[in-house]
């Protein structure tokens, strides 16, 4: 079981009140407290203090709250693992960018818990950064991302290969032609992902290899769901560029115009990826057999 006083942390920092931390874990507030001042007396460092009567975490207490889930997620696999013992896992959580939550993977790993019988998968949503911390952390199992890794401590098996392409209306005219052209796409309203996105960093970092930057275009707006850019694109706002895999079913039903960008050949691998220590490969190759059978390949 998690020593106590880390339970405390992590509820503390999440709920930002000794009050309501209390409650949760059904103490007293003055028992919080002594959890905390014990844990800090242990470590040797202040881990939190207030600010305008908010309660925040130092940078100590940062790194005690990254472990504290870290060992709580430990604790949790070790006990999966235990229980599991000689037979397949039967729960599997799973973290995905939010360009594969608007492809064909959720989707797959529905069919693939529903044809696995007694597997129980939760997908959690997130940015890459986050989704490798959480792999780190153990608080996930998988992750399905576009690249790999450099952490040496996670490895990837490659799932699909993906690229980026330029988004349009179908009224749009540039969609009547094959290609579009950085200087075509100068011209034009663009609406992006957030900087954050994985898609984003990519795109810039393929402008910035010929010389270019979104300095010399005309971004409107940022948007971090990739549902709402497409609607409005749909509706003649602007243009959008976007992994192809995202926009499947609307180029199948006709709805938006997909394009290439001259001399820019924005292709990217999408891998599962995971910790070296997860024994449970041929799960991946299930997921990935299933994956194929739902996009046709």
């Amino acid at each position: 079981m998690l020593d106590m006083k880390l339970e405390t942390l992590i509820t503390v920092a999440s709920q930002k009140s000794f009050t309501k931390a209390a409650q949760i874990l059904c103490l007293t507030q003055p028992a919080v407290s002594h959890h905390i001042k014990e844990l800090e007396n242990e470590l040797g460092h202040k881990l939190i203090h207030r600010v305008n009567g908010t309660l925040l975490l130092t940078r100590e207490g940062d790194i005690a709250l990254n472990y504290a889930k870290r060992l709580k997620a430990l604790y949790g696999k070790m006990k999966e693992e235990m229980d599991d013992e000689d037979k397949n896992p039967t729960k599997l959580r799973i973290g995905i960018t939010h360009t594969a939550e608007s492809n064909a993977i959720p989707l797959s790993l529905a069919k693939y818990s529903s044809e696995a019988g007694n597997m129980s998968i939760t997908i959690i949503t997130n940015t890459l950064k986050k989704l490798y911390a959480k792999l780190e952390n153990y608080e996930l199992d998988l992750a399905i991302a576009d690249g790999k890794p450099d952490n040496p401590n996670l490895s990837s098996f490659m799932l699909d290969t993906d690229y980026l392409v330029c988004v349009m209306s179908n009224n749009n005219p540039l969609a009547k032609k094959s290609m579009i052209r950085l200087s075509d796409l100068k011209k034009e309203k663009m609406i992006l992902r957030l900087p954050s996105s994985a898609s984003r960093v990519y795109f810039e970092s393929m402008l910035a290899n010929i010389g270019e930057n979104l300095n010399n275009f005309n971004v409107i707006m940022q948007v971090d769901n990739i549902a709402t850019i497409k609607d409005l694109i749909r509706k003649d706002f602007g243009v959008s560029i976007l992994a192809k895999s995202t926009c499947q079913d609307e180029i199948q039903k006709g709805k938006i115009t997909v394009l290439p960008i001259e001399n820019m050949s924005m292709v990217r691998e999408t891998n599962i990826i995971y910790n070296k220590d997860f024994t449970h490969i041929d799960i991946l190759n299930e997921i990935a057999k299933v994956y194929h059978e739902v996009v046709g390949k």
